[in-house]
C-alpha cells in the first residue's frame, strides 16, 4: 500500500472515530439531562384511538408510562443513586445497585414507571440529583372495564399493534389515531356477563355465550363469552380465550332450531297451522336400499296428535321430522339458506364460521328430518340471532352487527360501518311470522317447555333447546356432552329485542328449558327495566307538584376520592380546573357510574371518570 493510499486510509478511520465520539457524547449529554429527546425537532408520535362502546365509554386508549434508563456513574457513586431511586421506582436500593454496577453502559432499568414517578426523577434532577438518569415515554394500550367484552375488543402486542378483536381488524385505523364505536352497551354487556358467570358456575359448563340484539337495526348490544380473559393482561390466559366464539364457533342448535325450520314449512305451503302429525314418540322410515332412521323426543315421550303450535310448544322432535316429510331437499335447502344459514352474517370483521350446511347431494335419508329439530347442522350464535331477526321483523332479515362506527380524529370523519357481505332482504311472510311468535309465547307459559323464562307483565316469545354434543374426534355424538340452550324476543307482540343464551357441556342437568330458561329471565328482568321495555309493572312515580331546593354542595377531593352519585354537571364544574388530576366527565343529567370506586387514594395525574344519566 503507498504512503498516499495509507494516508487516506487513515483518515476515513479519523473521522469514523470522530463521529462515533460524537454521537456517542450527545448520547450521554442527553441522558445525563434526564431527556433523550432533546436536541432536535422532537418526533410526533400519533395516539392510538379509542375503542368505545355505543355510548361513548371508552374501552381501550392509550397513556403514557415511562421507562427508566441509567447510565452507570463512577464506582463510589452507584450506592448513593441506588438509595435515590428506590423509593420512586417501588425497588429495593440492594437490586438497583446490583444491576448498576453489573452494567457497562447504559441500560434500561425498569419499565413504564407512571407520570408521577417521572415528575419526581424531573423534580430531583433539578436540584442536582440523579444524574445519568433518564425516563423515555412509552405509549400503553389499557383497557378500563377489563375482561368486560374482551373477546370483542381485543388487545395489542408489544408493539402497540393489534393481535385479537377490533384491536387486530381495525389496527390500522385506530394506529392512525381513529376511533372506533362498537355497537355494545357496556352496561348490557354487565348484566350478560353477570348472568353468565353465575349461569358458568351453577352448572359446571365449559363455557356460556349470551347475546343481546336489537333486531329493529342488528345492533348487537352484549355479547359475552365465558370464560373470558383481561386484555390488560393476556398472557395470563390461554389462546382459546381469545376468541369470539359466538361468531367463530359452531354447533348442533337443537331444537331452537324448529322456530326457523317450521317457520319456512308453513311459509312454502307444505303445511298449515292446522296441519295434524301423531307422535307415538318415535318416529322412524325404512328406505328400499336397507337404511333406517330413527327419531325419537326427548325420553322418548309421546306427544300424541300435534299441529305445528305443539311441535314448537312441547318441542316435538317428531312433528317436525313428520312436517319436513312434506317438503324435499331442495326447497328445504334453500329455505334454510335464505334464513343466513350456512353462510357468513358479516358482522364479526375478524375470522367468521359460515357453519355447516351441506350440500343436498351430501344428504342422506334422514338429513332434512334431523334439521327439522337441529341436528346436522351447526350454526354460530351470531347466525342464530339474524334468523331471529326474520321472526322479529315480520319476515324481513336485519343483518347482524358489532361495529357502529369510525371517526378520524385528523378531521373528524365519522364514516357508519356497514356489513360488505350481506344485506337486509324478506325471507318469509309476515303472517307467518306472527303465527310463529303466538307458539314461542304459549312455550313460555306454563304448558310449554321454556316456562322458566317467563315473566310477570311482558309476553315473551320463548324456545328451548338440548342437543348433544358431536366429538369432533369420532364423528359422532357424546352420550354424556350437550348443549343447552333458550332464546327469547321480547315483547312478544312486537320485539325489541333478542336474547340468546348458549350453555357448552353443562354438567348434571343439560335441558334448555331447565338450565337456559332461567337465564333468559333473571337477563330479562333487569334489561327490560334498563331498555324502557313497557310492561305492567314499571314503577309509576306520583309527584304532589311542588318541590324544594337545597344547594348541593362539591365534596372535598383530597385524599380519597368521594362519592359523586347523583350529583349534577353543574356541581362537578370545579374539578375541571384541577391540575393534579384530570376528571373526564360524559352524558348528561347526574352521575351514575364513576371509576375510580368511592375511598380510592388520589395519586397526582389519575383520570376520574364520571358518566352522567
Amino acid at each position: 500500500m503507498n504512503s498516499l493510499v495509507k494516508w487516506r486510509f487513515r483518515l476515513v478511520i479519523i473521522a469514523l472515530l470522530a463521529t462515533a465520539v460524537f454521537i456517542l457524547g450527545r448520547y450521554a449529554y442527553y441522558l445525563a439531562k434526564g431527556n433523550s429527546s432533546q436536541g432536535g425537532h422532537p418526533h410526533k408520535v400519533v395516539e392510538r384511538g379509542k375503542i368505545l362502546d355505543r355510548n361513548g365509554k371508552n374501552l381501550a386508549s392509550q397513556v403514557t408510562l415511562y421507562n427508566v434508563y441509567v447510565s452507570p456513574p463512577e464506582k463510589e457513586k452507584i450506592p448513593e443513586l441506588a438509595t435515590e431511586l428506590a423509593p420512586i421506582l417501588d425497588m429495593s436500593a440492594e437490586d438497583i445497585y446490583n444491576l448498576i454496577s453489573k452494567a457497562g453502559s447504559s441500560f434500561l432499568l425498569k419499565r413504564q414507571i407512571s407520570l408521577s414517578a417521572m415528575e419526581t426523577i424531573k423534580s430531583e434532577q433539578r436540584n442536582g440529583g440523579l444524574r445519568g438518569v433518564a425516563a423515555a415515554p412509552v405509549p400503553v394500550r389499557v383497557y378500563p372495564e377489563k375482561n368486560l367484552a374482551a373477546q370483542i375488543i381485543g388487545f395489542v402486542g408489544s408493539d402497540n399493534n393489534g393481535l385479537e378483536g377490533v384491536e387486530y381488524a381495525f389496527n390500522q385505523e385506530l394506529a392512525a389515531g381513529s376511533n372506533v364505536a362498537l355497537t355494545i352497551d357496556i352496561n348490557v354487556q354487565h348484566i350478560l356477563e353477570k348472568v353468565a358467570g353465575s349461569t358458568l358456575a351453577e352448572t359446571h359448563a365449559e363455557s356460556v355465550m349470551f347475546l343481546a340484539m336489537d333486531p329493529r337495526n342488528g345492533e348487537i348490544l352484549g355479547s359475552a363469552v365465558l370464560p373470558g380473559f383481561d386484555p390488560n393482561n393476556y398472557r395470563a390466559s390461554g389462546n382459546n380465550r381469545y376468541l369470539n366464539l359466538s361468531a367463530r364457533e359452531h354447533y348442533e342448535p337443537g331444537s331452537v332450531f324448529k322456530v326457523f325450520s317450521i317457520s319456512s314449512l308453513l311459509d312454502s305451503g307444505v303445511i298449515s297451522e292446522h296441519s295434524e302429525f301423531i307422535c307415538n314418540g318415535v318416529y322412524e322410515k325404512f328406505f328400499s336400499s336397507g337404511e333406517k332412521v330413527t327419531i325419537e323426543c326427548a325420553d322418548g315421550r309421546s306427544h300424541g296428535r300435534v299441529r305445528p303450535r305443539e311441535i314448537i310448544v312441547h318441542s316435538c322432535n317428531v312433528g317436525a321430522a313428520l312436517a319436513a316429510d312434506r317438503q324435499n331437499n331442495e326447497m328445504f335447502y334453500q329455505s334454510m339458506t335464505d334464513f343466513g344459514f350456512g353462510k357468513k352474517t358479516g358482522a364479526w370483521v375478524n375470522t367468521e364460521t359460515a357453519g355447516l350446511l351441506k350440500e343436498t347431494n351430501l344428504w342422506s335419508g334422514r338429513t332434512r328430518q334431523s334439521i327439522a329439530f337441529g341436528q346436522e347442522i351447526a350454526v354460530s350464535a351470531l347466525q342464530i340471532m339474524q334468523g331471529a331477526s326474520v321472526i322479529a321483523n315480520s319476515g324481513m332479515l336485519v343483518p347482524p352487527k358489532l361495529i357502529s362506527k369510525i371517526t378520524s380524529t385528523d378531521d373528524n370523519t365519522v364514516t357508519t360501518w356497514n356489513n360488505d357481505i350481506n344485506a337486509r332482504r324478506q325471507v318469509i311472510r309476515p303472517e307467518i311470522t306472527r303465527r310463529m311468535l303466538s307458539y314461542m309465547a304459549d312455550t313460555a307459559t306454563e304448558i310449554g317447555t321454556g316456562w322458566r323464562a317467563n315473566i310477570e307483565d311482558l309476553h315473551l316469545a320463548v324456545k328451548t333447546g338440548t342437543s348433544q354434543y358431536r366429538d369432533p374426534l369420532s364423528g359422532g355424538y357424546s352420550t354424556t356432552d350437550f348443549i343447552a340452550s333458550c332464546i327469547a324476543l321480547l315483547p312478544a307482540e312486537s320485539p325489541s329485542l333478542i336474547l340468546y343464551v348458549v350453555i357448552i357441556k353443562p354438567r348434571g342437568e343439560t335441558y334448555g328449558g331447565r338450565i337456559a330458561a332461567p337465564a333468559i329471565r333473571e337477563t330479562a328482568e333487569q334489561l327490560i327495566d334498563y331498555l324502557g321495555i313497557p310492561r305492567g309493572r314499571n314503577p309509576i312515580v306520583e309527584h304532589p307538584g311542588s318541590i324544594n331546593l337545597t344547594e348541593e354542595l362539591l365534596p372535598s377531593v383530597d385524599t380519597r376520592i368521594p362519592n359523586f352519585y347523583g350529583l349534577a354537571k353543574k356541581t362537578l364544574l370545579p374539578l375541571l380546573l384541577r391540575d393534579d388530576i384530570r376528571v373526564e366527565i360524559s352524558g348528561e343529567g347526574w352521575v351514575r357510574r364513576q371509576s375510580p370506586p368511592p375511598g380510592t387514594p388520589i395519586v397526582p395525574g389519575m383520570i376520574i371518570e364520571l358518566e352522567l344519566e
